[in-house]
Order: C-alpha cells, then sequence, then structure tokens
C-alpha cells in the first residue's frame, strides 16, 4: 500500500491528512480555506500529487440514521469534482464524529481540521487490514 491522502471537507476550512508509506499511520497534514469547489478539488489534488499518494479518502458526514444530509451531500458534491478534475481514485468514508474524536483533550486550534481528517484516515486505514 502507499499513501493516502484524506480529506474533512467543511463550509469554511478543509482538513487534510496523510499516511506514512506503508498505509499503517496517518497524520495531520494541513488545512485549506475553502474558495469553490473547483479551486478546493485542484488544491487537493496538488497537496495529493506533491505527497505522492494514489488514492484520496473523502470523509463523508452521514446523519444518524445512516442516510446523506445536507453536510455529506456537500462532501459527494467535491467527490464528484475531484474524479473530473483529476484521475486519482477517491472513495468515501463515514466521518460521522471525527470532529469530537480530534478534539477530545485538545482545545480548538489551527489544526483541529487536520486532526479530524487524521481521524477519518485512521479508522479507514485500520478497516482496511481487518
Amino acid at each position: 500500500m502507499a499513501r493516502v491522502l484524506a480529506v474533512d471537507p467543511g463550509k469554511v476550512r478543509i482538513g487534510l491528512a496523510i499516511s506514512d508509506p506503508t498505509g499503517t499511520i496517518a497524520r495531520p497534514l494541513s488545512i485549506l480555506r475553502h474558495t469553490s469547489r473547483r479551486e478546493d478539488a485542484l488544491a487537493i489534488l496538488k497537496a495529493a500529487a506533491e505527497h505522492q499518494a494514489w488514492l484520496i479518502l473523502v470523509g463523508v458526514a452521514l446523519d444518524l440514521e445512516g442516510e446523506v444530509g445536507p453536510q455529506a451531500r456537500m462532501a459527494l458534491r467535491l467527490v464528484d469534482v475531484l474524479r473530473e478534475e483529476g484521475d486519482l481514485p477517491i472513495t468515501t468514508w463515514d466521518e460521522s464524529g471525527s470532529t469530537q474524536a480530534a478534539r477530545r483533550g485538545q482545545r480548538r486550534d489551527a489544526l483541529l481540521d487536520a486532526r479530524a481528517a487524521a481521524v477519518i484516515l485512521q479508522e479507514y486505514l485500520d478497516a482496511q487490514k481487518g
């Protein structure tokens, strides 16, 4: 397995996380400021290329019933643009609760969204191993 880039999309900020080359450990990478869906997608694809990711994982916040709500629709529209603009495989992962998990024991800081992306990525990586 090679590196995976994870995306935690938000209305204002987009958190990015990257795995190690073995696909075992996730770490926060950076925060992007949301500008437009296309510009966001291009910045995400650029980060994936810079870090030699073979896959982009996008967190989708499903509601309590596991259904697609407004936040999830926003993330899925980003997925569509990533697929249109790039040629990397894109997959989604239920990110419900990732921000709360990233916040545990921490106060809000500039890397919260990147830590949330790392939580999403670590859950994905762990599921692929098991």
